[in-house]
């Protein structure tokens, strides 16, 4: 489930970039809050993905 998330957060982020939207903004939060879940769970032990 935490792969799927992070495939779809990182395909939003690419083409928020690559459009340059207002959203892109919001699409980079989204992205880095993933990335934090992904450290959290490495930093636990847990499988990250």
């Amino acid at each position: 489930m935490l792969w799927f998330i992070f495939i779809v957060l990182l395909f939003m982020w690419l083409l928020g970039f690559i459009t340059g939207n207002v959203l892109g903004g919001f699409l980079h939060i989204l992205l880095i809050i993933a990335v934090v879940v992904v450290l959290i769970r490495i930093i636990q032990g847990r499988r990250p993905l």
